[in-house]
């Protein structure tokens, strides 16, 4: 079974990719995913190939690949963004489990 990563961070934009490349280099998996998937699929063949970050297609996906109890980070632009991700967050978590919201 392949290792599950220790946070999820949602929102690949500069600082997203930094903030888990920093996470990843201090010894966290990380699994991550962006509302437009090719950034996932660009940042984990380009900055992040080779390392423990785990890129996810869908936000169930994102969630099947964390260890428990889960630790969301979002980090996409305030307000509606941030409303409409954790909407969709709440049916697939589980009591116990973190949504941090920067």
């Amino acid at each position: 079974m392949k290792k599950k990563a220790d946070i999820g961070l949602i929102g690949l934009a500069v600082m997203g990719e930094n903030l888990v490349m920093n996470m990843e280099s201090k010894g966290f998996t990380v699994a991550v995913f962006n509302r437009t998937v090719e950034k996932v699929d660009a940042f984990t063949s380009g900055r992040a190939k080779g390392k423990n970050i785990i890129g996810c297609h869908s936000i169930q996906e994102l969630v099947d690949n964390l260890e428990r109890p889960r630790k969301v980070l979002l980090l996409v632009k305030a307000g509606q963004a941030v409303d409409d991700f954790i909407e969709k967050l709440i049916p697939v978590l589980e009591p116990g489990d973190v949504i941090i919201d920067s």
